[in-house]
């Protein structure tokens, strides 16, 4: 009986808690299926914050960053997101526009990324520069500019992804359009030819290149990073381009839904710090944007460094990034 009387008592206190309290017990992150997976940094992160909170991190998997804008729109109010992490710069004035996320209350002292950054609703986690990684077994002599790899007379094939649907895949999008501007149906004919296959997202794209069933990829310059530390070899590399690189800067938000929790304001503040930011270098294998405990490994040395950044404004991207990817697909799909 005395224990009958317990569980009653305890059911009617947790009836009288404020709904606040009991929605903060759970905090749901939309984020990008490669952040999730074994070897991403969503299990440590994961751990790492729930020792810190009390709470149910939970994880929410889409295939790419582009497309995590798209699945919240369509969910609109009706979201389970607390957190969206996994949008970029290119992405910031259309997601603000959306009036899906509120002001994220942190400071953002922590913060470090090329160029800098200050927003109230957007917070960096990490960054990094796309570049096309190459196996160097297969190809002795990659490309030394964006142009040469577009109008070079080759067999050589690729892998990209999908403006629609991926950040890297939008990325390429805009860097073709700062290298070539009105000309950027001329430059995707004549890299389509050596487009093997075009994926929703990056883990499918890479997947291939590392299976050897294409010597190149769309990725980032920290990808050879992976291969250098993981797997001690030198034979994946990254080209690097005369024009200069895309610069990504991937973002966390906190959605309208979560104006009230507590928890999704801790959760930011816990990214910008080492518990999140030190399993950024050697799980997602992008530069940090917060504070680590020590040093990067050693591998990050080695890998090229952009002699120049390429970022278009949020703004103009919001403004034509419609118009541009029906221009891709106006060539791709012929």
């Amino acid at each position: 009986m005395r224990s009958s009387k317990l569980i009653t008592s305890i059911a009617f206190s947790m009836v009288l808690l404020p709904a606040s309290v009991l929605a903060q017990e759970k905090l749901t992150v939309y984020t990008y299926d490669s952040f999730t997976a074994e070897w991403g940094p969503g299990p440590a992160v994961e751990r790492a914050f729930e020792a810190e909170c009390g709470c149910d991190l939970e994880f929410v998997a889409v295939a790419d960053g582009v497309a995590l804008l798209n699945r919240l729109r369509l969910e609109g109010e009706d979201t389970q997101a607390d957190i969206v992490l996994g949008l970029d710069t290119n992405l910031m004035h259309e997601a603000r526009e959306s009036g899906l996320f509120v002001p994220h209350g942190i400071d953002l002292k922590d913060v470090d990324v090329p160029g800098g950054f200050d927003d109230d609703i957007f917070v960096p986690y990490d960054y990094g520069y796309f570049a096309f990684v190459y196996d160097s077994e297969a190809i002795k002599t990659p490309p030394q500019s964006l142009r040469e790899l577009v109008e070079a007379e080759s067999e050589l094939k690729i892998a990209i992804q999908d403006p629609r649907t991926s950040t890297p895949g939008l990325g390429l999008l805009l860097w073709v359009k700062v290298v070539y501007g009105d000309d950027a149906a001329t430059a995707w004919s004549g890299l389509k030819d050596k487009v093997l296959t075009v994926t929703p997202g990056w883990s499918e794209a890479y997947g291939l290149f590392t299976s050897g069933e294409v010597p190149m990829v769309l990725s980032y310059t920290t990808s050879p990073a992976y291969h250098l530390i993981a797997e001690d070899t030198d034979r994946y590399r990254a080209a690097a381009f005369a024009e200069g690189h895309y610069l990504q800067v991937e973002l966390a938000a906190r959605t309208a839904k979560a104006r009230d929790n507590e928890l999704a304001a801790q959760f930011l503040s816990f990214m910008t710090g080492p518990g999140f930011q030190d399993e950024i270098p050697e799980t997602n294998w992008m530069f940090p944007a917060g504070r680590t405990s020590g040093p990067l490994h050693s591998a990050f040395d080695e890998l090229i460094k952009p002699e120049k950044t390429l970022l278009l404004p949020a703004e103009e991207v919001a403004e034509n990034r419609r118009a541009w990817v029906d221009e891709w697909l106006s060539v791709m799909s012929r």
